[in-house]
C-alpha cells in the first residue's frame, strides 16, 4: 500500500513539472486508486473475519469494478 501511495503521490509531482502529460497521468492515476481500494477492501475484509472468529487469510482481493462500486 505504501509504494502505491508513493506511486500516486509521483505522478501527481510529474504531471506538476510537466515530466507527464494530463492523459498519462489520469490513467495510471485511476488504476493506482483502484488498486489501493482494493488494498483497504483486502484489510477491511481481513479485520473483519478477525473479529468474528473467522479466518483472515481466507480474504480475497475483489474486482476492481466491484470494490469501485461500493459506497462510503
Amino acid at each position: 500500500m505504501n509504494k502505491l501511495v508513493a506511486e500516486e503521490k509521483e505522478l501527481r509531482d510529474k504531471l506538476q513539472h510537466h515530466e507527464i502529460d494530463e492523459t498519462e497521468e489520469h490513467q495510471r492515476l485511476r488504476a493506482v486508486e483502484v488498486q489501493l481500494d482494493q488494498c483497504w477492501d483486502l484489510l477491511r475484509q481481513r479485520r473483519a473475519l478477525r473479529e468474528t472468529g473467522g479466518d483472515p487469510t481466507s480474504a480475497q482481493v475483489r474486482p476492481g469494478d466491484q470494490v469501485e462500486g461500493y459506497l462510503s
